[in-house]
């Protein structure tokens, strides 16, 4: 059986699913992608290739090799994009929670079967059809649990708009010892760079104490202005609009002091090394180009 332990982004990882891109299917038409880089990518004639992708995503099985950490894949659904596992479910404390995801998507869950049949069924948590939430916008932070939503009025017409008011109620009541924080998030369906698809695209703690950030990706000022304060101004790496663009929020903790990272993120790694972390780079631009990175594509299982 998986004991289960996520109390935070950065302690030690020993155990994690990794997606697949073993089997991405076809590029799809406009009418079926679900953001807006996609979009952009496949008008551009740049959608990413299938055999790329899994180059990059052996990339990061490897460091976590290198890292003894157990690793978790999907079983492999043939034409299907699995690569984002993050989506799909989170764990917190000692809880696995299923996601209610695009329903396009549905089929990703059971392809990690295999993981959730290790797992006490009393732990797997599977909210109430309204309740939307998606891994991604979903971080536990210690005593916190920080979470992206969007609770505009215009939500179901937003399909970058993942997780609803009715998650931050849930996880309240699932986790009546946390303080669950949430962030009103800047959607769009149509311009990437106006859209932060989860909290993730636009926030990340890291270490012990610093954080990414990106402000244009919080719609509430004063929402962005708490995590200012609560981190400490000099403990913050804003990145830009462009740098946004490019998921420079989206690296991924091994531990306080070791993270993966794109090796194109020159500045960020740059300035992570400066703070102390050894920073593992691999190539990962054209999972980017499908608005997700390192985070979005881990589902961490266990932490020391």
């Amino acid at each position: 059986m998986l004991k289960l332990n996520i109390q935070n982004e950065t302690s030690r990882l020993r155990a994690v699913v990794l997606g697949t891109a073993k089997s991405n299917g076809d590029e799809p038409a406009l009418d079926q992608v679900y953001d807006p880089k996609s979009r952009e990518h496949i008008i551009a004639g740049t959608y990413p290739k299938t055999e790329d992708m899994i180059i990059e995503m052996e990339a990061v099985a490897n460091v976590f090799k290198k890292y003894n950490v157990q690793v978790f894949r999907p079983k492999t659904i043939e034409n299907y994009n699995q690569i984002f596992a993050r989506d799909i479910a989170f764990v917190i404390e000692d809880k696995f929670i299923k996601s209610n995801i695009l329903p396009d998507r549905e089929r990703e869950i059971e392809a990690i079967e295999h993981v959730i049949q290790q797992i006490a069924p009393e732990n797997v948590i599977k909210f109430p059809e309204k309740v939307h939430i998606e891994g991604g916008d979903v971080m536990p932070w210690n005593d916190y649990i920080f979470v992206g939503v969007y609770t505009g009025d215009n939500y179901p017409d937003l399909i970058t708009a993942r997780t609803n008011g009715y998650a931050v109620e849930a996880l309240k009541d699932l986790f009546p010892n946390k303080k669950v924080k949430s962030f009103e998030l800047r959607k769009s369906n149509t311009n990437a760079r106006e859209n932060a698809l989860h909290l993730d695209c636009c926030f990340q703690p890291i270490g012990t104490n610093k954080a990414i950030l990106h402000k244009n990706g919080f719609l509430i000022e004063d929402e962005y202005n708490w995590l200012v304060n609560f981190f400490g101004k000099e403990n913050i790496f804003e990145i830009s609009k462009e740098e946004m663009y490019n998921m420079y929020s989206n690296i991924f903790s091994i531990s306080e002091t070791v993270v993966i990272s794109e090796r194109n993120f020159t500045r960020l790694n740059t300035w992570l090394r400066q703070q102390g972390f050894v920073v593992e780079e691999v190539p990962y631009t054209e999972i980017a180009k499908q608005e997700g990175l390192l985070r979005c594509s881990t589902m961490p299982l266990i932490r020391d």
